[in-house]
């Protein structure tokens, strides 16, 4: 969708080549020949046109200040700035790895809480909580109905009772 007449697009892309080479050293404040040096050492990258010339993007021109500010401020020289951009090139790459590594175990953790629960929720069919005797859990198939006879046990006799109603002549 194109943007309305009356806005203004401001934003460049950072990563596209848009300078020549003496607008990127005047943006950078160096010489152009020491971009073509950076370039020869592998610390810079522009990208051609089809014709060749070298395009320098905003990220670059930002790169040429950093290499600038570890050679004029801290002394480094270019193998030593060579060395601290890769080592921040892999600190990057392992904080990228680590989020990747949260993320999963995040996920990991979700689904063994989802796993537990199933597990809880089928113990809960299993589980019942005697009707006497305390509040210690049984497997289901363990609990006793009050109104059945265990196992080995001898069941009384349905007749009453003597002494209770309907319990024959010797009742009271």
């Amino acid at each position: 969708m194109l943007p309305a007449p009356n806005e203004s697009n401001n934003e460049v892309e950072t990563d596209r080549g848009v300078f020549m080479i003496s607008v990127a050293a005047q943006l950078a404040n160096m010489h152009p020949q020491t971009l073509r040096m950076y370039e020869a050492r592998g610390l810079i990258e522009p990208q051609r046109s089809p014709k060749g010339t070298r395009l320098y993007s905003q990220e670059d021109v930002d790169r040429l200040r950093r290499i600038q500010e570890m050679t004029a401020e801290l002394g480094l020289n270019l193998a030593g700035v060579e060395r601290v951009l890769d080592l921040e090139l892999e600190i990057q790459e392992m904080h990228s790895r680590i989020e990747e590594i949260e993320l999963q175990a995040l996920e990991a953790q979700v689904r063994l809480a989802e796993e537990l629960e199933q597990v809880r929720r089928s113990f809960r069919a299993e589980l019942v909580v005697p009707h006497r005797g305390g509040a210690a859990l049984v497997r289901a198939q363990d609990a006793r109905s009050p109104f059945r006879a265990l196992p080995g046990h001898r069941q009384r006799s349905a007749a009453p009772r003597p002494g209770q109603p309907g319990g024959g002549p010797d009742a009271a």
